[in-house]
């Protein structure tokens, strides 16, 4: 921790909340991650394609793990708190107590996870009105964003519809919880909810679908107050916040982000000269930040509004102020992994040998490498390939009923068979990135390296197959918490220490390593990817077939 020598040192803290778990660093002005702690949070799941939280779970561990990163720090030098995290929907009633978002009534469980897809029917309704504000959310409605879900809650739980005061994103319930004001990001509302930064709510749009309830009290449900992220919330933080956070009252707190897109502002932004990369010399807009974790974001800016077939967006200033934001993804990149793997017949084993000698991961690593021979590992799944989509395509085939595809078993059950699935899945998962970049491509983004963060890109595997598949160099921050570098970020920028997020990026966002792409290997990867598109177009043939019973 700082000593008394570094006095005039600034400080800034990052809170991000993930599927799983609250995590807060401390970080400097040069954005060095000082302290780092995490905590778990509960996810329910009453039944498939039901996933819920807990908001007030939520707040007590955003709460634990910031007094541990500010524990015997002066509080005179912390200059801000951002917040960032996973675009879930919070509901609470008019004294803002959470109100149940399940059958059973449970009230503390209020909050309906990004991931869930129950409202399958309703976002299918949504995308047959084929409304003017589909066209910045790549011409179909996600599952995973908030309309549906609202119109399923009015449907289905018309006592908590009725008795509901105020409708959150999750980082905009977080800022409110520090501030006690309701504004929102326009992160949020633009990526989720239909928002626009030039026309605002369109009235049509949630008369159309059903939801014209929210238009009579002026959008003061799902909020009538739009900040910019980084903008300062009100008068900062309160009294009762300060205290349960262990932080000064009034401290600057900033406007929110999602979680994907604080990452994208910790790395997208990095100072990248005499790294000899492509992107060296040219605008940001021939990046592309990828935050690899449960799920995949895809975040790629561009001057003018891009609008890219199956990909969210142009949503303007959402991530980087004056910039349009492409999104792309995948539903289940790191869920899917552990699903694969954890699910295989010979996973005891690998857990076995594994921990006595490192994470299960580093050892899978290890074992490809011992069994490729002579070959380069990527050529051991020349007859194993493997389709992504176990939770529904999000980009760019925007199809939430595709399912996943194993081609190439045999009877063989052992540690071998088991290392190669999982390198099928995860080249698998870099053919899909492969996918949405040509699509982003073609539509007018000129791409030509990839920013890595989040969990996946410790994996030296994964980072790999993405350079050989995409054909392009990826980059890696030089702090692992790229997210959280983004989330002080946003707190450096609502204390006025920097002018602008801009400023702050290029300062705060360093880069790593560089992984160089192996184009000798580009023929081989080229005919994985032609198969690749294949197994899409079968398994859309059999379903004809299928439906015609």
């Amino acid at each position: 921790m700082p000593g008394e020598k570094q006095t005039a040192v600034k400080y800034y803290v990052g809170v991000d909340v993930g599927s799983a778990s609250v995590r807060a660093a401390l970080v400097d002005g040069s954005g060095t991650v000082v302290a780092h702690a995490e905590q778990p949070i509960q996810v329910w799941e009453p039944q498939p394609d039901h996933y819920e939280q807990s908001s007030a779970d939520i707040w007590a561990a955003c709460c634990s793990v910031t007094k541990q990163v500010v524990h015997g720090v002066d509080a005179s030098q912390i200059r801000g708190l951002g917040f960032d995290a996973t675009c879930s929907l919070v509901v609470v009633d008019k004294q803002f107590q959470p109100l149940a978002v399940n059958c059973e009534g449970q009230n503390h469980r209020n909050v309906i996870m990004w991931m869930d897809h129950r409202a399958v029917s309703q976002v299918e309704r949504i995308n047959a009105t084929q409304h003017r504000v589909l066209n910045y959310v790549g011409g179909a409605m996600s599952v995973e964003m908030q309309p549906p879900k609202l119109l399923w809650i009015k449907e289905n739980l018309p006592e908590s519809w009725e008795k509901a005061g105020y409708f959150f994103d999750l980082p905009d319930f977080l800022s409110w919880k520090a501030t006690g004001v309701t504004a929102r990001s326009l992160c949020t509302v633009v990526c989720k909810w239909t928002y626009t930064s030039d026309r605002g709510w369109d009235d049509s749009f949630w008369r159309m679908i059903g939801l014209e309830d929210l238009v009579k009290d002026k959008y003061e449900k799902i909020g009538n107050h739009v900040l910019s992220p980084g903008e300062a919330v009100g008068k900062g933080l309160t009294a009762e916040a300060a205290k349960d956070l262990g932080l000064p009252e009034g401290i600057a707190v900033a406007a929110s982000l999602i979680d994907a897109h604080a990452g994208g502002l910790g790395v997208i932004g990095a100072d990248v000269k005499g790294h000899n990369l492509p992107c060296e010399n040219q605008p940001i807009t021939s990046r592309v930040a990828m935050i690899c974790g449960t799920s995949s974001c895809h975040m790629g800016v561009s001057e003018t509004p891009i609008f890219v077939p199956g990909v969210w967006g142009p949503y303007f200033s959402a991530m980087v102020p004056g910039l349009w934001l492409n999104e792309g993804g995948q539903s289940a990149t790191g869920k899917l992994i552990d699903h694969v793997v954890r699910g295989h017949v010979a996973f005891p084993e690998l857990e076995a040998k594994a921990a006595a000698r490192s994470f299960i991961y580093t050892y899978l690593n290890s074992h490809l490498d011992l069994i490729k021979k002579s070959l380069p590992v990527g050529f051991l799944t020349v007859d194993l390939h493997v389709w992504p989509d176990f939770h529904g395509n999000r980009s760019p085939l925007t199809d939430l009923t595709l399912k996943g595809m194993v081609v190439g078993l045999t009877l063989s059950r052992g540690l071998d068979e088991l290392a190669l699935i999982y390198l099928a899945t995860i080249q698998a998962i870099a053919l899909g990135t492969r996918h949405i970049l040509e699509v982003m491509q073609a539509a007018g983004h000129d791409i030509s390296t990839l920013f890595l963060c989040g969990g996946l890109s410790k994996n030296p595997l994964f980072v790999q197959m993405h350079a050989d598949i995409t054909g392009k160099p990826v980059v890696l921050s030089k702090e692992v918490e790229s997210v959280l570098v983004g989330a002080a970020v946003l707190g450096a920028c609502a204390s006025g220490d920097f002018a602008t997020i801009q400023e702050a990026m290029a300062k705060m966002g360093k880069i790593g390593r560089i992984v160089q792409p192996n184009h000798e290997h580009k023929r081989f990867y080229d005919k994985k990817y032609e198969v690749f598109l294949k197994l899409v177009e079968h398994q859309r043939e059999y379903r004809s077939i299928m439906n015609s019973l």
